[in-house]
């Protein structure tokens, strides 16, 4: 599988707010998944974040603002997604709005996106090549991955011409560079070593023979 890597970059929330958003993220996929709704609701709920948010920016201060009572909140929320969203996906903003956790509307995308994959024995794959890569090598790539993972690979493809060539995969804390960069960047610093202990080995050698 192969996804853009932009749909999927969310800002990065403390480690406290990580854990709540977790919580949030894995009610809400339980009530979605009860309804059969889990991808839908998804949707939603990355639609509202990627697409409403930037296009109306007040309305995402307005439902963060701890100055707008829960109660008016709600009632916008009524107004605005009456016959529009899934009722699922409606109640869970209602919850959050009475919990005063609408600011983790981010987070808790982030997090219900990999509870989905671990769920579906899916891992998250960042890629990086200096041009797109072919079927070919996508389709070598993911089987080595899923050989080696033991799950299925959601690439995320990014271009990055600064790399030369090759490509830099990353899975979690994991990284496997291969880049023509980072090979040239070995060698020079293979030479840098090299080059410094030859000089300190000369200096050795003359201090030994000012001695004598």
């Amino acid at each position: 599988m192969n996804e853009n890597k932009d749909q999927d970059s969310e800002p990065i929330a403390d480690v406290s707010a990580q854990r709540v958003a977790r919580v949030y993220a894995e009610a809400l996929l339980n009530a979605a998944e009860k309804q059969g709704q889990s991808e839908q609701v998804l949707e939603s709920l990355e639609s509202f974040i990627r697409d409403l948010f930037p296009a109306e920016p007040q309305f995402e201060a307005f439902l963060q603002s701890s100055a707008v009572g829960r109660e008016r909140k709600a009632q916008v929320m009524d107004k605005v997604f009456e016959g529009k969203a899934s009722p699922v996906f409606v109640d869970f903003l209602k919850v959050l709005n009475q919990h005063e956790r609408l600011d983790l509307l981010r987070p808790i995308l982030t997090a219900a996106k990999e509870l989905r994959d671990e769920r579906a024995h899916r891992i998250r794959v960042q890629v990086r090549s200096a041009v797109p890569l072919a079927d070919a090598q996508t389709n070598r790539l993911v089987e080595q991955l899923r050989a080696n993972l033991k799950l299925e690979p959601v690439l995320q493809t990014e271009v990055d011409p600064d790399l030369l060539g090759g490509v830099v995969v990353r899975v979690g804390d994991w990284l496997y560079d291969a880049s023509v960069r980072a090979r040239l960047d070995s060698i020079r610093n293979q030479l840098i070593e090299r080059s410094s202990h030859e000089i300190q080995s000369g200096r050795d050698r003359f201090s030994i023979a000012s001695g004598n």
